[in-house]
């Protein structure tokens, strides 16, 4: 969780610095950071192997810890949104807007302290 808290603050710091691309790739890395940690803590029954690939994780964390009832579905949704974006930032060479850099910096703040205070409390 130590490294999702660090990947969340990295973000902030990036979308201060007007790296919108870089802002949305660490937000991402903070999720799924947390996601991971997660799974981890619930002890469910995920490979390694699958928990390695970001659409593993993602799916493990639907899986596990969403249908499951255990997170909120809509904490789940921002995982799935999280990802997208970081493609876009990432590979596609498409232009994400400040104001979604934003948002998705803000979710997983708000992810990586759910997940936090929901798994290690």
């Amino acid at each position: 969780m130590a490294k999702a808290k660090q990947a969340s603050v990295s973000a902030r710091l990036l979308l201060e610095a007007g790296d919108v691309d870089g802002a949305c790739n660490r937000a991402c890395y903070a999720m799924f950071d947390a996601a991971r940690a997660a799974l981890i803590v619930s002890k469910a029954p995920v490979p390694p192997e699958i928990a390695r690939t970001h659409n593993g994780l993602i799916s493990a964390f639907g899986l596990h810890l969403v249908k499951n009832g255990i997170v909120p579905n809509e904490l789940g949704r921002l995982l799935n949104r999280a990802e997208e974006i970081r493609l876009v930032a990432d590979y596609k060479g498409d232009a994400v807007e400040f104001d979604d850099a934003c948002e998705v910096v803000v979710q997983a703040e708000r992810f990586v302290e759910a997940m936090r205070s929901q798994f290690l409390t």
